[in-house]
């Protein structure tokens, strides 16, 4: 008998909470330390969404990372950034910035909003497996026009920022672990399937609109997050600020949309299935590790150059 499931279902689905970060920026923590290890090899989703300067203006003055990726991608308004590597520059709507720190970078990301005072978009991490952590850090800036914009049979529009849709690939390439990173608007009454790789973290999350993101529309589990719960009951649509996490099984996802139109990002990568030692902007595999990283920081030596990182 043939027990495969190559569509996948949904594991659990919960909604962003409000927090505060960096020197005092409002946003909504979509899933971080207290879901690990759940989306392994992810690690932290932020929404930053406010038409408030106050809300976002004092930003994220300079600070370290070791041990992962960040990824930030935003949909409006400008994001000044500088590091230590010397990179200097301005993240504009439907640019991504994806930072490998690896050994060791100091940065700061600093939003200034769009003319009108809107802020908006994504910060993401991506663990970087042991043999990685002290990689030489890289930096890649990739602009609104670099990323390829596909428009499916069933009348999906998907930026390809990272991963393969058809035989048209995004510009982010040759990252360990293996991620795919899309960004996809699907209009009312439509559908969406995409391969995704059996066994690898897969989840959505709901920038606008409204969908269903389990082929059958059917209950799923609901998690706490904090006090806030995502009550879900059949017909289960998700709406602005939640997020579906796939089960492992299956090789294919499939969106469907009723009266509302929706806007979602979808994210898969391997797992890495290693330790996971976390402390602020540091992720390493000991907590023997995080105090040598943080050791090194206020010492001076944190920033690595070639063999002295390994």
């Amino acid at each position: 008998m043939d027990t495969r499931t190559p569509v996948r279902q949904i594991r659990k689905v919960w909604k962003s909470i409000p927090t505060m970060e960096g020197a005092g920026v409002r946003l909504n923590r979509v899933f971080g330390f207290h879901q690990v290890p759940q989306l392994d090899p992810f690690l932290l989703l932020d929404c930053f969404h406010s038409d408030n300067r106050d809300d976002y203006v004092k930003g994220f003055p300079w600070h370290p990372h070791r041990g992962i990726e960040t990824i930030t991608y935003v949909l409006d308004g400008d994001v000044e950034h500088q590091d230590s590597l010397g990179n200097k520059g301005v993240i504009r709507p439907g640019d991504v910035q994806w930072m490998t720190a690896g050994s060791g970078i100091i940065h700061q990301e600093m939003p200034q909003g769009s003319p009108k005072g809107r802020m908006w978009g994504f910060q993401l991490w991506a663990n970087l497996p042991r043999r990685e952590k002290m990689m030489d850090p890289r930096y890649r800036e990739v602009t609104a026009t670099q990323i390829p914009a596909v428009k499916t049979a069933e009348g999906a529009t998907v930026r390809i920022i990272c991963g393969t849709l058809g035989d048209v690939q995004g510009p982010v390439r040759e990252i360990v672990t293996d991620p795919e990173y899309l960004d996809v608007s699907l209009p009312a009454g439509k559908s969406f399937s995409h391969a995704v790789k059996p066994g690898y973290t897969v989840f959505a999350y709901v920038v606008e609109g409204e969908g269903y993101f389990d082929p059958g529309r059917n209950p799923f589990e609901r998690e706490a997050v904090g006090e806030s719960y995502f009550d879900m009951k059949p017909p289960c649509a998700c709406g602005e600020g939640a997020v579906a996490l796939y089960e492992p099984a299956g090789d294919t996802v499939v969106v469907t949309t009723g009266k509302q139109p929706v806007r979602f990002l979808l994210v898969s990568g391997k797992p890495l299935k290693e330790p996971v030692a976390w402390y602020g902007p540091i992720v390493m595999n000991t907590q023997e590790e995080l105090k040598t990283a943080f050791d090194e920081f206020h010492a001076g030596t944190f920033i690595k150059h070639g063999a002295e990182a390994r």
